[in-house]
């Protein structure tokens, strides 16, 4: 009999098939479906950012929505708008809907639109839902924004807001594949100019919903619940740990979101490895992508060329298992 598992392990494994070399990448977009997050990913050119999320959408059947961030993009074209038509000669406003209202949503480059546009996605990443002229409309229920940035072309671009960074559940760094990967990239492509047969796994959106139910139920004790507290209050409090340099890294800490998402992936990353408690290590497995994008450095940190890794690595090596 196929379980849940099997079924959420065969979405995975199509995914990686059509995205060699991203296996974390992957990885991630699962974890941010079971736990109904959104993912930030920063990485060069051409390592397959936009073809993961399409693949994605194939193997669920959901309908994908790309928006190429520009800063000329008004938040309208992000969240729809009212229209006005002639009704049996009469005039009426009718909500066009944008393509924020699609299952998977691929918001290209969202650094290069300015602030209010950034903005647009706040209501609908965190609420699930657009309010437009004073209106409400909810978002479907399996929902993710998936954002790219470049990280090496930073003229014309808005840096996204702290408050805005917050709502992705996630941020993944991507970089270049290895010499085997690329060159089975090459084949893969090849392959598909050439229209290969493959016949795709499709998995049903539903599985997605009972997986996070399986998630919600995992079990986690209360010593590795501490474990969590204690890496999050390590960035907030970094004067408590003398001996190392972490108070001098940390101009600010991580919010109570970051404790809660940390908690919900790691709890993912525990039900995808087949197991139905959480302990240390799969916290420690998530624990940078979580925080990655949760911690400000101190102009000394940034001066050295300190990274949030870094600072995170230390957090790992200074707080104690309890």
């Amino acid at each position: 009999m196929t379980t849940l598992l099997d079924q959420v392990k065969a979405l995975q494994a199509e995914v990686n098939q059509s995205v060699l070399g991203q296996e974390k990448l992957v990885n991630a977009l699962t974890i941010a479906l079971l736990t109904n997050g959104n993912v930030l990913l920063e990485g060069l050119p051409g390592t397959a950012k936009t073809r993961s999320i399409r693949t994605l959408a194939k193997v669920l059947t959901a309908n994908l929505g790309r928006i190429q961030f520009t800063p000329d993009l008004l938040p309208s074209d992000v969240t729809g708008t009212e229209v006005y038509q002639e009704v049996e000669g009469k005039p009426t406003l009718t909500f066009k809907e944008g393509p924020i209202f699609n299952n998977l949503v691929l918001a290209d480059e969202i650094n290069r639109a300015p602030a209010k546009v950034q903005a647009a996605l706040l209501e609908a990443m965190e609420e699930r839902q657009v309010t437009v002229m004073g209106k409400s409309y909810k978002l479907p229920p399996l929902f993710m924004v998936l954002a790219t940035q470049n990280p090496i072309e930073q003229e014309g671009t808005y840096p996204l807001p702290e408050a805005q960074m917050d709502r992705f559940a996630m941020k993944i760094n991507l970089d270049y594949p290895d010499d085997e990967a690329e060159l089975s990239i090459i084949r893969l492509v090849r392959g598909e100019e050439a229209q290969q047969s493959h016949t795709p796994v499709q998995v049903e959106q539903e599985v997605i919903f009972q997986a996070r139910e399986a998630v919600t139920s995992m079990h986690i004790s209360e010593d590795v619940e501490k474990y969590i507290v204690a890496i999050i209050m390590a960035t907030r409090k970094p004067e408590r740990y003398t001996d190392s340099p972490l108070k001098d890294w940390i101009a600010v800490g991580s919010s109570p979101r970051a404790t809660i998402t940390l908690d919900k992936c790691a709890r993912a990353q525990a039900w995808l490895n087949g197991k139905d408690y959480v302990d240390p290590d799969d916290v420690r497995s998530i624990v940078a992508d979580v925080l990655r994008h949760r911690i400000a450095l101190s102009y000394e940190a940034q001066a050295d060329g300190v990274t949030t890794d870094d600072v995170i690595s230390e957090i790992i090596k200074q707080v104690a298992v309890i």
